[in-house]
């Protein structure tokens, strides 16, 4: 399974509106967000890339793995940052770890790469290097939103 990761920033006069133009400029608006916790299945290849999702899929459940941030004070950023890691230092299996908790790449890089550790510490698999997706959005004077999500796949209603 080929997985996505993809990163978009959007404002608005509310998170909503903000998170909306951010999935849009991600290039995932229009599903029902169906969130993940952090596994990624066997066989997967995590590639950086906007998904080619279809315009005839409005409303349609789409799998992700989400990191989110707001800011609604002027000049102060939004940070969002996904890292992830998979066995066999390419593809395979590995785990997702999503983090938005401040403005500061620095503190969330190390709490992705402590988490990963952690994380790894009682797997037994062997793992590749950590790879981390950043987005950052300035408020500026609206509410700020960026995101990283990890999509899977989208699945219709029939």
């Amino acid at each position: 399974m080929k997985i996505y990761v993809t990163r978009g920033t959007g404002s608005g006069k509310t998170k909503i509106a903000a998170f909306d133009r951010a999935l849009w400029d991600a290039g995932i608006a229009d599903y029902n967000l169906i969130k993940l916790s952090s596994m990624i299945p066997e066989g997967s290849d995590v590639v950086v890339e906007k998904p080619s999702l279809k315009k005839d899929e409005h409303g349609h459940r789409l799998y992700i793995v989400l990191s989110e941030s707001y800011e609604d004070v002027p000049g102060k950023k939004a940070i969002a940052g996904l890292g992830w890691v998979t066995a066999n230092r390419t593809k395979g299996k590995g785990i997702f770890i999503e983090n938005a908790d401040g403005n500061d790449r620095k503190k969330i890089t190390e709490y992705i790469n402590e988490t990963v550790k952690s994380m790894l510490s009682y797997r037994p698999e062997e793992h590749g290097p950590v790879r981390i997706e950043f987005s950052e959005a300035v408020c500026r004077g609206e509410i700020a939103c960026a995101l990283v999500a990890a999509v899977y796949k989208s699945e219709g209603w029939k």
